[in-house]
């Protein structure tokens, strides 16, 4: 097999090297985060601007998280073939691509066009992150991965926190309120006209997030970090491996696979819903606005809680844990907790607030998989680390299996979707990810 001649070992390197690397890395997951989560605007904007249904408009989420599934394996092979960094130069390419095709999209307020833009953008970011995932986690001690994992989830789930309140504040004004409410009285031309005003305002601040993308690009191909070798086994972990051919004789990483197909999906419907479910209790979207931030800011509590504790006080894995079992404890609030309450400036059914909670239960659940997925993979460790990022089209499928019901019944009742996803994480945090061979 070839390799990088320029790659090194992890203990080769120095405690600067480590550092600056992971810095580089957490400004890649601040990035990942700005433009992911900023869905959570996208959703209800173009629910309004496209006329949509709620089923339709989770295909905002589809188009951009099931390109991970599609090009997952494809980025592995990439990345063989060039390196980590020459790998996420193309991924922010793709990127800025994807971000560019907004523009057009949005002079003629075509919604599959945006989808496309949407999917380019997941394909970059799917690139992206199946170099920096595996790169953080073998960045270190194996017992210490879920805390480094949490300080990139503080990135990125900051920058999801922003992300939602800055493009917030570029495409809505306060005299929106207004026009939401005139709409359904508009007909023919005059709707048609406010419609395509309202949908060109994101035609600007994309054409310069593609312009900053390609140029970060650039960056991260000329900084410091080094290429890690992932080839190389060491002594134990290839006898261990002697006998495997293919990733599909990892058990713990399949299982993990599916843990993260679950995750992601309840992490993107505890965010990507909530304004919608502020809706159904009468809240405007300019008041709503705020919730994903602070279902953001709820995960990020959390990853500060792992930083400080992990390993410290508690092992990842009862980290893993216990955020798997609150969150199946929140899901079930979420649906039979009622009565008004006054929090934060807001009057709302106490149940909003278990949704927001979910920011907290689901924030180790990621950091808590990949390093017991990632155990003992050796030479497979790029391959697994593609398997496990190809997980992340749960982000969509699981939010149209939420919309449908929302349709169906109502966005309360929906949120059972979440409830077998945390019984099963449940499961890997307990027994699936001490598999380690199938049993006929």
């Amino acid at each position: 097999m070839k390799t990088n001649p320029q790659a090194v070992s992890v203990e080769s390197l120095s405690k600067w090297q480590t550092k600056i690397s992971i810095a580089i890395i957490g400004i890649m997951f601040f990035i990942f985060g700005f433009v992911s989560w900023a869905n959570s605007i996208l959703i209800p904007y173009f629910k309004i601007a496209c006329e949509l249904t709620n089923f339709q408009a989770y295909f905002v989420t589809f188009a951009f998280y099931i390109s991970y599934f599609i090009m997952s394996i494809p980025a592995s092979f990439l990345l063989k073939k060039t390196g980590f960094k020459k790998g996420m130069m193309i991924g922010f390419w793709v990127m800025s691509l994807g971000a560019l095709i907004f523009v057009p999209a949005s002079l003629g307020r075509t919604y599959p066009i945006f989808l496309m833009g949407l999917f380019t953008l997941g394909a970059g970011l799917a690139i992206l992150q199946t170099a920096a995932n595996p790169y953080i986690t073998v960045l270190g001690p194996r017992e210490s991965a879920a805390q480094r994992i949490s300080i990139m989830g503080i990135f990125n789930k900051g920058a999801g926190v922003l992300a939602p309140l800055v493009f917030a504040a570029v495409i809505l004004k306060a005299t929106d309120s207004a026009l939401f409410k005139q709409l359904p009285s508009m007909t023919g031309v005059v709707r048609s006209i406010a419609l395509d005003e309202f949908i060109r305002r994101v035609t600007v601040p994309y054409a310069v997030v593609s312009a900053v993308l390609f140029c970060l690009g650039l960056l991260i191909r000329f900084s410091p970090i080094p290429e890690i070798d992932t080839e190389h086994e060491t002594a134990a972990v290839a006898e261990a491996n002697s006998g495997k051919t293919s990733i599909f004789q990892f058990p713990h990483l399949i299982l993990g696979a599916i843990g993260i197909f679950l995750h992601v999906g309840t992490q993107v419907i505890a965010i990507d819903t909530v304004i919608g479910y502020a809706g159904s209790m009468n809240i405007q979207l300019m008041e709503a606005k705020v919730f994903p931030s602070y279902t953001l800011a709820a995960t990020v509590c959390g990853y500060i809680i792992g930083i400080i504790c992990i390993p410290r006080f508690i092992k990842q894995v009862n980290a893993l844990r216990t955020c798997t079992l609150l969150g199946t404890c929140f899901t079930l609030l979420i649906i039979f907790s009622k009565g008004q309450v006054q929090f934060l400036g807001h009057t709302t059914d106490i149940s909003i607030w278990f949704v927001v909670l979910l920011g907290l239960s689901n924030s180790l659940i990621w950091a808590g998989i990949w390093p017991l997925a990632l155990d003992g993979l050796g030479r497979f460790t790029k391959l697994g680390g593609s398997i496990l990022i190809m997980g992340l089209c749960g982000n969509a499928i699981l939010p149209l299996f939420y919309g449908y019901f929302a349709d169906k019944f109502d966005l309360r009742l929906a949120y059972w979707v979440l409830f077998p996803c945390y019984i099963y994480l449940v499961f890997y945090a307990t027994v699936g990810h001490r598999i380690r061979k199938w049993k006929v």
